[in-house]
């Protein structure tokens, strides 16, 4: 009988997990296309994900190498024409640093900032001709940062991540959108 006892205390303290909210997923075919005047398109990985701390872009809710690509598959088209368009995918790095906070007495009065991210993209794109050689080359460098009060629940930590990429991936876009209309506009249809 004991352990009919001992068996419910340990159920009844057994705690449901908070249900993980849905975000939504990060498009970019509403912006509409950046058609080129090529045969073929091209996107290339040159970042690799160390998938070890201090980086933590691999556990995003939305990783910003996968954020990159989507933003390639949904904006960069081909119409026609000789050559190619080629992206390249240089840095999607985020890393977790994690902030000094009070401790005893004193931090249990405060709620403070315990870890940072800092969200940095990097990628180019390139008009080759027939025979490979570059005529034209456009890239974008952006960077962010923010971060996370030390009683943020699991969901408002994912929310926090993700409006990172968000953010940082309307910035991309902006700088590269300009950057190719001012050096690769020659080959836009």
């Amino acid at each position: 009988m004991p352990a009919v006892f001992l068996a419910a205390a340990v159920l009844a303290a057994c705690e449901t997990p908070p249900p993980v909210d849905k975000l939504p997923e990060l498009t970019y075919a509403h912006l509409g296309p950046l058609s080129f005047n090529a045969g073929a398109m091209q996107v290339v990985t040159g970042y690799i994900p160390p998938m070890k701390a201090p980086n933590v872009d691999h556990l995003l809710p939305t990783p910003p190498l996968k954020a990159l690509k989507r933003w390639a598959g949904d904006r960069l088209f081909v119409g026609g024409g000789k050559g190619l368009v080629r992206f390249t995918i240089a840095n999607a790095a985020v890393t977790e640093t994690a902030l000094k906070v009070k401790k005893g007495l004193q931090g249990a009065f405060h709620k403070e900032q315990s870890e940072r991210y800092d969200a940095i993209i990097e990628a180019s794109l390139e008009m080759l001709d027939d025979r490979g050689f570059r005529l034209g080359f456009a890239s974008a460098r952006v960077s962010r940062s923010t971060t996370v009060r030390e009683d943020a629940t699991l969901n408002e930590r994912r929310r926090v991540q993700f409006e990172l990429i968000e953010t940082l991936m309307k910035d991309f876009n902006a700088e590269i959108e300009r950057n190719i209309r001012q050096y690769l506009g020659k080959w836009l249809l």
